[in-house]
């Protein structure tokens, strides 16, 4: 029986109040997906990092999923910090920015998180009428996607190649130069006519 591999630390500064903070590094095994580091650090300012490192070069990707049923909400997800999650029929875009992290999920793991995001414009007084009915309809149609009532695609775009959709059913390709050139850094952004708020992990 084999063990897991064990971890190791590292010391570092905080880059926010400069405290040594430690790094732990967790070699993994990803079935389908091969060798990974997973590393995470939090820092009692509130400085938190994490991200899953994939071994081996990759090229800039690209995987597009359609979720069409129930079984769907189980394919596996990965996210870096350097992968951007979209849905176009529901008009989102979330990319990578100072505090994101990564994780390995599934499609349902994805959608809760952006539920959560959403779940917040409900609950801000400030927020204009249009921008509350929205959110509203988002949630509502990600309630529909769990429930297997509605289809969605899913992108994931990484210029580091180190985000993926495990699944046959997902299709993978090489994303050219100029394309991964143009995906934004910055802020985790939720991007909608009607639903043009910020948010920041």
């Amino acid at each position: 029986m084999n063990k897991d591999p064990e971890p190791f630390i590292t010391k570092t500064n905080c880059p926010l109040c400069q405290n040594s903070i430690i790094i732990t590094w967790q070699p993994d095994n990803i079935p389908f997906f091969g060798d990974v580091m997973h590393t995470c650090s939090q820092c009692d300012c509130g400085f938190k990092y994490a991200d899953t490192m994939i071994l081996t070069q990759r090229e800039p990707m690209r995987f597009t999923l359609g979720v069409e049923s129930i079984e769907d909400l189980d394919i596996r997800v990965i996210r870096s910090i350097s992968g951007t999650i979209r849905i176009p029929e529901l008009g989102i875009n979330i990319e990578p920015g100072p505090a994101s992290e990564s994780y390995v999920s599934n499609v349902e793991g994805v959608l809760c998180r952006i539920e959560d995001v959403v779940g917040m414009v409900t609950r801000w007084e400030d927020e204009p009428p249009g921008s509350i009915e929205r959110a509203h309809e988002i949630l509502e149609s990600l309630r529909q996607v769990r429930l297997g009532e509605l289809g969605i695609t899913i992108i994931i775009e990484d210029p580091l190649g180190n985000s993926a959709i495990i699944s046959d059913k997902a299709i993978s390709e090489v994303m050219i130069p100029e394309e991964a050139k143009g995906l934004k850094t910055g802020n985790i952004i939720l991007e909608k006519d009607e639903l043009p708020n910020h948010f920041t992990e």
